[in-house]
């Protein structure tokens, strides 16, 4: 998704976008690595203005997801919805500024840079969905999980295996007997 940085004038410019995954090719790469499953179009609605020497993109993106919850292994669903706001500087203005030691304020944790007459947001899309994807992603808040010892799921069931809790920091050594003579 591409837009040309001349037409972008004192009146923002509103973006619609309703894409397949296969159009993002850092979310169609983790789909085939089994991290998550998209499961519908990502949807959203951007603005664009220009401000001074600046492109200021402010916007809401959305996906359905399908996971795999890391306590029980039940498949589920989710949805992400996220807000952002990026600026984008041209190449060169960036140049002529940076210097050897640099203090990072807001603006430049926000900021991107772009070349050329055109700025593809593509990229700037797909790392705001795959930010918002967890890394140990739950059903539910209150998932028991799997019993560590017949592996059946808690949430569904209840098994009679010790509650005890395992300790193993020194399991190596439960059964080491010392003879003295």
């Amino acid at each position: 998704m591409k837009i040309v940085v001349d037409h972008i004038k004192d009146t923002p410019v509103a973006i619609h976008f309703d894409e397949p995954v296969e159009k993002f090719p850092l979310l169609s790469g983790m789909q085939d690595d089994k991290i998550c499953s998209i499961t519908g179009n990502i949807q959203g609605d951007m603005t664009v203005t220009r401000e001074y020497e600046n492109i200021r993109v402010t916007g809401r993106v959305s996906a359905p997801l399908g996971l795999s919850c890391s306590r029980c292994l039940a498949d589920f669903t989710s949805f992400i919805d996220t807000s952002f706001t990026i600026f984008f500087r041209k190449e060169a203005v960036i140049a002529a500024t940076t210097e050897d030691e640099l203090e990072l304020g807001e603006m430049d944790l926000l900021s991107s840079s772009y070349s050329g007459d055109e700025i593809d947001l593509t990229h700037e899309i797909e790392e705001q969905i795959a930010m918002e994807i967890p890394l140990k992603p739950l059903c539910n808040d209150a998932c028991k999980g799997l019993c560590h010892e017949c592996g059946i799921d808690l949430n569904t069931s209840s098994c009679s295996c010790s509650k005890e809790p395992v300790t193993l920091t020194f399991s190596a050594l439960k059964d080491f007997k010392i003879t003295r003579k």
